[in-house]
């Protein structure tokens, strides 16, 4: 690693100077994750309401109000929890859904948390009821209730917590139980990123990782990176891969497409799993409308992969419908593979 990348990668990140590794060893265990919002890209209205909340939390001297956000995988949830807690001076505890099998893990949990702190829950739909419904005193008036003993012996003990600020990730709000999304205070959706916005994450990215990019190439990237930051810093990596073992000092944006296609993600930024549904849909379903369970079962695929990875980006883009009867092809799926579009068949599906 040169001197000059050396140096540009301590400015953004002056902690380097005290971490016991080799140079190497640095640069792969930087984060490309924001760490406050000055550095966060996108979402804009969401960031300004923020800062407003926590401003005004901090004046008061109070934790701030439950958050939950929601939106497909990727697009900041988990950065938005950590930069809560860098601009709030507060510790953070993050977890998941899945991981809280049962109350006690739960209550093991909040117990341990001190005034002000925030737990981060990630896929917070996927929490069991039991677990829960221990959730609605501990947001609702920081208590836990708990039962010792059985039967006619049984008592309900009241365990007081420190207040705390639970911020919640969910990519399917609508799973939510309504008693635990009325809890939260503050709540944002958030939408996939626009091109320019991608682009200048890459930029970012690409500065931080030591690679050299033009601005046409970064634009090449973004338009394939299904409006996810995730996926444009994946791409990024990859394409570094490609530019470091064939010697390319400075990717420009022919580099980046020919490395792209080689890693078969095509110019709407399509992967092979994309390609197969889309596919599915046109040819075997004559355009839909198809159930995702029937797509989940022909691909040998869990309908939630259908549903929360790729399905969202296709609805958005528009090659996909969802209707009633299922998801149906769009005119802009049959042209970006070259078939013809039947109008006909499409209105007597409805």
């Amino acid at each position: 690693m040169s001197e000059e990348t050396r140096q540009t990668l301590l400015k953004a990140n002056p902690a380097i100077n005290d971490i016991k590794e080799s140079e190497e060893d640095v640069v792969l265990n930087i984060s490309l994750r924001p760490k406050k919002f000055a550095e966060f890209v996108g979402h804009k209205d969401v960031v300004d309401n923020l800062k407003i909340a926590i401003q005004a939390a901090k004046q008061r001297k109070e934790p701030l109000e439950h958050v939950l956000l929601s939106g497909p995988p990727g697009l900041g949830k988990t950065s938005l929890s950590h930069i809560i807690s860098h601009e709030m001076g507060a510790k953070i505890t993050a977890t998941s859904g899945p991981a809280i099998e049962r109350a006690g893990d739960l209550i093991g949990i909040l117990t341990n948390l001190e005034k002000g702190d925030i737990l981060f829950i990630d896929e917070i739909h996927r929490m069991s009821k039991v677990v829960e419904e221990f959730l609605y005193p501990a947001m609702e008036s920081f208590q836990i209730d708990f039962v010792i003993d059985k039967g006619p012996y049984a008592k309900t003990i009241k365990f007081n917590l420190k207040p705390f600020t639970l911020i919640g990730a969910t990519t399917r709000t609508g799973l939510l139980a309504a008693p635990l999304r009325a809890r939260f205070g503050i709540f944002y959706n958030l939408d996939f990123y626009k091109i320019d916005e991608l682009a200048k994450i890459i930029r970012n990215s690409a500065l931080l990782l030591g690679v050299e990019i033009d601005e046409e190439a970064s634009l090449e990237i973004a338009r394939r990176s299904r409006g996810t930051p995730r996926v444009a810093n994946r791409l990024l990596r990859r394409v570094r891969d490609y530019a470091q073992v064939l010697k390319i000092k400075k990717v420009d944006a022919p580099a980046a497409a020919k490395i792209l296609n080689d890693l078969g993600i095509d110019q709407a930024g399509f992967d092979d799993l994309d390609r197969k549904v889309l596919k599915l849909v046109l040819e075997v379903f004559n355009g839909g409308p198809v159930g995702v369970e029937s797509l989940a079962a022909s691909l040998n695929e869990e309908v939630d992969t259908i549903a929360d990875t790729v399905e969202p980006y296709l609805l958005k883009a528009g090659y996909l419908k969802r209707t009633s009867r299922g998801r149906l092809a769009t005119k802009k799926a049959y042209e970006h593979f070259g078939m013809k579009f039947h109008k006909e068949e499409q209105q007597e599906a409805f």
